[in-house]
C-alpha cells in the first residue's frame, strides 16, 4: 500500500496539504489592472446629468467669449520690446526697497498731509525763541526733521541685521565674517540707542516707573 506523502510535501504537478491535492497556482509576473467597481443606475444617470451641465456650461461661455471677437478684429501687432528694457539687478531692487521703506518709516505720508515744519520753536522763560527738533507729549505727531532722523535710525537698525546675515555666506574668510558680525552688532545697537533717546526726548516719564 502506498502511503500518501508527507504533510507540505510537493511533487512535480500538484502540493499535497491537509489531505487534498493542490495545483500550484500560475504567478504573472504582469500586475493586473484593478477592477473598475460596477456603478448603480443612480450613479450613471447622476454623471450623465453633471457632464451634459458641463457641456453646456462650457458652450455658453464660449459664445459670450467669442460675442466680441463679431463685433471688432483683432489687429495683428507685432510689438518689440525696447533695448533699453531688461531685468533689473538685485542690487536695484534691494536698493529701491530700502529707500521706500526709509521713506515711509520716516512718515512721508504724514508729511504730505499735514504740512508739519521741518523744525518747532518755543520760548524759554527769558522770552527768546529757540528751535526744538522734538514735537513733545505727542506720540501721533512729528516734525520733518524728527521724522528724517528716527527712520535713518530704523534704516540703520535693519542694515545691522543685513549685514549680520551676509556673515553666513559660504568661502567668505574668516576675518571678514568678524568684521561684518562687529559692523552689524555695532548698527543695532546705535540705533537702539540713539531711538531710545530720542524717545525719553519726546516722551519725558517713557519706560520709567
Amino acid at each position: 500500500m502506498i502511503s500518501p506523502p508527507k504533510t507540505g510535501s510537493q511533487t512535480s504537478d500538484c502540493t499535497f496539504k491537509n489531505g487534498w491535492y493542490r495545483r500550484p497556482q500560475p504567478t504573472n509576473p504582469i500586475k493586473k489592472k484593478k477592477k473598475e467597481c460596477k456603478k448603480s443606475p443612480y450613479q450613471q444617470l447622476s454623471s450623465g446629468k453633471f457632464c451634459i451641465a458641463k457641456q453646456f456650461k462650457q458652450i455658453v461661455m464660449e459664445a459670450l467669449y467669442s460675442l466680441p471677437f463679431f463685433l471688432f478684429e483683432v489687429p495683428n501687432l507685432k510689438l518689440k520690446r525696447p533695448s533699453w528694457l531688461h531685468q533689473p539687478s538685485a542690487m536695484t531692487v534691494f536698493s529701491f526697497v530700502l529707500l521706500s521703506y526709509f521713506l515711509v518709516t520716516g512718515g512721508i505720508i504724514y508729511d504730505v498731509i499735514v504740512e508739519p515744519p521741518s523744525v518747532g520753536s518755543t520760548t524759554d522763560e527769558h522770552g527768546h525763541s529757540r528751535p526744538v527738533a522734538f514735537m513733545p507729549y505727542r506720540v501721533n505727531g512729528q516734525y520733518i526733521m524728527e521724522g528724517l532722523a528716527s527712520s535713518f535710525l530704523f534704516t540703520i537698525g535693519g542694515l545691522g541685521f543685513i549685514i549680520m546675515d551676509q556673515t553666513h555666506t559660504p568661502g567668505k574668510p574668516k576675518l571678514n565674517k568678524i568684521l561684518l558680525i562687529a559692523m552689524g552688532f555695532i548698527f543695532i545697537v546705535v540705533s537702539f540707542i540713539t531711538t531710545w533717546i530720542f524717545m525719553r526726548m519726546k516722551l519725558p516719564g517713557y519706560l520709567q516707573p
